[in-house]
């Protein structure tokens, strides 16, 4: 069945609201066979927010997520739910005791269950009337009620991912675990469901926490971010927080393409090409990377026209739609440089330009 239009908010049921839990997890870590998926980590999420685990693959997120779930058992540290141990060396409480929703990354509907059978399953402490009841509700918060009586093969990829959704927010969970949720959907429907499922728990009201490895989809979906790297917490913090003052070069790496200089600390600051910039906290002598986002690149047609500008030539030029990505040769430097603006087509490669940058968009990180 071909992808269809998700319906708009405004004619879903809004969503029966569900009392929110607050999970902390310290000092959590799991060993497999001597590596450590997860080292030492402490969390902290607060009741109704949502929370975005970001990193690459193998970092360690969905592990940390399946701990929380109660579908792995960890090796030491512990998981509370609402100040209660669920999880620690001493106990362990299963996962359809914890008060827990989760949902896979390939939905994981039953194929010989209907739509409607499948948000059914998970409420067993209700009879069969009130099950039907609740479920064609959850189904009709996520626009799927006329999807009831259809198989998971029956309906696209999109209304896959909003009855696996309808499923796990029906019992009211105090804390809802998503891995991956958007991965499989194509570019054209991903932005639609995820904004229909940002407005799913907002309604509810649920705690969630979603796994990915995408930068732009934790920052548009979360209240706060956590970036992991081998088993570890990197930095925690808002979008604009980590966007703006990455606590690393790995971070800054995450959340955008970058230029980067190397350069050694002089004085408290670097020299470069571009100029001289403060390298705060770094010791005299270290060797630094000089960190540019392209968006702060200045270019100008003349030398003259740019206050301080090094004397550079277009060396290539891509539009990219809302903005123009050009690759500029600059005395000094050993590789080219990116800037990204709107800049039509007063640069054409072979143009002799002089080049600058914004201040606020360089950082200067210890060498990695």
């Amino acid at each position: 069945m071909s992808d269809r239009a998700s319906p708009s908010i405004g004619r879903r049921r809004r969503a029966t609201a569900t009392i929110a839990s607050r999970l902390t997890v310290e000092g959590l870590t799991r060993i497999y066979g001597g590596h450590r998926a997860v080292d030492g980590v402490d969390l902290e999420v607060d009741p109704g927010k949502v929370v975005s685990l970001l990193g690459h693959s193998g970092c360690g997120k969905t592990t940390l997520l399946r701990l929380a779930a109660g579908v792995e058992v960890p090796s030491a540290g512990r998981v509370l739910i609402d100040g209660r141990e669920v999880a620690s060396e001493r106990i362990f409480v299963p996962p359809e005791r914890r008060q827990i929703g989760l949902m896979f990354q390939d939905y994981a509907l039953f194929p010989h269950l209907t739509i409607l059978e499948n948000v059914m399953f998970g409420l067993t402490a209700l009879d069969r009337a009130a099950r039907k009841e609740e479920a064609l509700a959850a189904l009709r918060r996520v626009g799927l009620d006329r999807l009831a009586g259809a198989y998971p093969h029956e309906a696209s990829g999109g209304e896959q991912q909003r009855a696996a959704l309808a499923r796990a927010v029906v019992p009211r969970p105090g804390i809802l675990l998503m891995d991956e949720p958007f991965s499989g959907l194509d570019s054209r429907l991903r932005d639609s469901v995820r904004e229909e499922t940002l407005a799913v728990l907002r309604e509810t009201g649920a705690t969630a926490i979603i796994v990915t490895h995408d930068p732009e989809e934790a920052m548009r979906m979360s209240d706060r971010i956590v970036l992991m790297r081998a088993g570890r917490v990197v930095q925690t913090g808002t979008a604009e927080e980590l966007y703006e003052a990455p606590a690393s070069l790995f971070a800054a790496r995450f959340f955008s393409s970058l230029n980067e200089v190397p350069a050694e600390v002089r004085g408290g600051a670097v020299d470069t090409p571009l100029g001289r910039f403060p390298a705060l906290g770094l010791a005299e002598g270290e060797r630094a990377v000089v960190a540019i986002r392209p968006h702060g690149v200045r270019i100008a047609a003349a030398a003259g026209e740019a206050s301080g500008g090094r004397a550079g030539r277009v060396v290539a030029r891509r539009f990219l739609g809302e903005v123009d990505q050009i690759e500029v040769a600059v005395e000094g430097l050993d590789s080219y440089l990116t800037a990204r603006g709107r800049f039509g087509l007063r640069f054409p490669v072979g143009s002799e330009v002089a080049v600058g940058v914004e201040p606020q968009q360089v950082k200067v990180f210890p060498d990695a």
